[in-house]
């Protein structure tokens, strides 16, 4: 039986140009838990080691809300990306 990291290998993603994640700075800079780093299951998001702004690679995005859901603050808008982009899951 494969395990979910296995599974999650075997996914397709084709990436945009352009984000369907959007974070509020604003919000962000007040905000002390960052929980968006450690809720992310494909871990995109991370804090500027330099600004202490944190940072989202949208590309690998697993779509599944996790971040807009966790984020009280309401920092995280996101949609699904445009028509013919995104991720194709293999095994469910």
């Amino acid at each position: 039986m494969m395990t979910v990291e296995e599974k999650l290998t075997r996914n397709m993603i084709r990436n945009a140009q352009k984000s369907h994640i959007r974070l509020d700075r604003n919000i962000c800079s007040s905000c002390r838990k960052k929980i968006c780093i450690s809720v992310c299951p494909a871990h995109l998001y991370s804090q500027s080691e330099e600004t202490g702004e944190v940072v989202v690679e949208y590309a690998g995005c697993l779509e599944c809300g996790t971040c807009m859901i966790a984020c009280r603050a309401k920092s995280v808008s996101w949609g699904y990306p445009e028509d013919g982009f995104g991720v194709q899951y293999r095994y469910g």
